[in-house]
């Protein structure tokens, strides 16, 4: 296959790829030809500092995870019919690696299909039909998820909220319905936040006589702006729900595989003892190649059992795509990267506080490990988002050769997720040039 001049590739695109798939940089798009560790390069061979993928999470092209893909490829590719070692062990150092009873696999092949998995499960398992969802949430592409996404149904063109979906405040305490600056700690925002979902349980009772089959979750919300919760609400919430007669879903497509540096899986950060019905996972898992898991505990997965139908996926757990997994996490142990998320991760929030003090639309900087976000304001006072700054933040700093990308509801925070081989010099590079763009403003 030849190689397109860049125009050539961008006419193609305009005539072959459906208008609703968007590019970064819309007026002048980057053509990305190649990716190394935490760089990737355009076609003329310039490398762009990444702080946006999560996806390539052991680094871009690593060598142990190709090489494991492609071993495995020349012996054998087939479906989960087949008994196949690699399918098994995979899903026994992944259970190995999560709390309480969460021991039985499903394997897919992205998020969206493991959060389409997830509420199949609930439903089934709950005999409930009812989801209780966090505001600004987003959970992936498929109808049923776009059903409980916000972040999606209620944009422009959007269908708005279905009526068996429920929508919970983010939990978001500098700028959420309860926030910081009210004399309240955050523990007692956290209480509030929690009170919140048990007044929609209570209503979809009352008033519906309905019950939740689900309250889920990103353990760390993304799209929504880099949202870190109290650390007491999702155990508050997760008993309510509960006790309501639904299950709870932990949604670590975005935030798992160590990124939070000190546990595993972000929802353990909040509590040791905090565990899930079931959890989901994706985007890191195969380092780019397209696998991704629904894990929960023997009692949902035998409720999922008595439907009597079968469920099977083509690809979900091929020996090839089970291989690049085990090979994800070979690295993270062996590179010590959760260690490197930890270390890299308190510079850039260390460093980010600092600015916060010299450059006044620094709102706030949150995050943890490799997940941070800097919330840019007009004005403190007020919190308004600063989301022109934003765009201008990220332009300039794409002419420097480095990539962020904006989320929130109002695109005003600047959202750090790159690659967990993120260095610390790395660190030092996109710090002194954010300083030297705001100083320019």
């Amino acid at each position: 296959m030849g190689t397109l001049q860049k125009d050539e590739t961008k006419s193609l695109r305009t005539k072959h790829i459906g208008p609703s798939c968007k590019l970064f940089f819309k007026e002048d798009p980057l053509k990305i030809v190649r990716g190394e560790g935490a760089f990737l390069y355009d076609e003329s061979d310039t490398p762009y500092l990444d702080c946006i993928n999560n996806v390539a999470h052991v680094g871009h092209s690593n060598k142990d995870v190709v090489e494991a893909g492609y071993k495995q490829m020349q012996i054998l590719n087939t479906n989960s019919r087949f008994l196949h070692d690699n399918l098994v062990l995979y899903a026994e150092r992944l259970a190995a690696s999560l709390p309480g009873d969460l021991s039985v696999a499903f394997l897919v092949n992205s998020g969206s299909e493991a959060n389409d998995l997830a509420l199949r499960l609930a439903y089934q398992h709950t005999g409930n039909k009812d989801v209780v969802t966090l505001d600004h949430a987003y959970h992936g592409h498929v109808v049923s998820l776009i059903d409980i996404s916000p972040y999606k149904f209620d944009k422009p063109g959007g269908a708005g909220c279905p009526e068996h979906t429920w929508v919970a405040p983010v939990p978001d305490i500098y700028r959420g319905k309860h926030r910081t600056g009210s004399g309240e700690s955050e523990e007692e925002l956290g209480l509030k936040y929690a009170k919140d979902v048990d007044d929609i349980i209570e209503k979809m009772g009352t008033q519906h006589g309905r019950k939740p089959a689900a309250f889920i979750a990103e353990s760390l919300q993304s799209c929504g702006g880099q949202v870190i919760f109290p650390d007491n609400y999702l155990p508050e919430v997760y008993k309510s729900v509960r006790a309501a007669g639904g299950i709870v879903i932990a949604d670590e497509v975005q935030v798992g595989f160590g990124r939070v540096g000190t546990h595993m899986w972000a929802f353990q950060t909040y509590d040791e003892g905090l565990v899930p019905d079931i959890v989901t996972m994706g985007k890191p898992m195969g380092n780019g190649h397209p696998i991704a898991a629904v894990f929960t505990t023997p009692e949902v997965a035998k409720s999922f059992g008595k439907t009597g139908i079968e469920y099977f996926n083509t690809y979900g757990g091929n020996p090839v795509s089970c291989a690049i997994g085990n090979a994800v996490l070979d690295v993270i142990e062996k590179e010590k990267l959760m260690e490197n998320a930890i270390k890299v991760g308190a510079y850039l929030l260390e460093e980010f506080k600092k600015m916060a003090t010299k450059y006044e639309c620094i709102g706030d900087v949150r995050g943890r490990g490799l997940f941070v976000g800097i919330d840019l304001v007009k004005d403190r006072e007020s919190r308004e988002p600063a989301s022109e700054l934003a765009k201008t933040i990220l332009t300039r700093l794409k002419y420097k050769q480095i990539l962020i990308q904006l989320d929130g509801p109002s695109s005003n925070v600047i959202k750090l997720k790159p690659p967990m081989v993120f260095s610390l010099e790395n660190a030092k590079h996109l710090v002194e040039n954010v300083d030297l763009v705001l100083a320019e403003l």
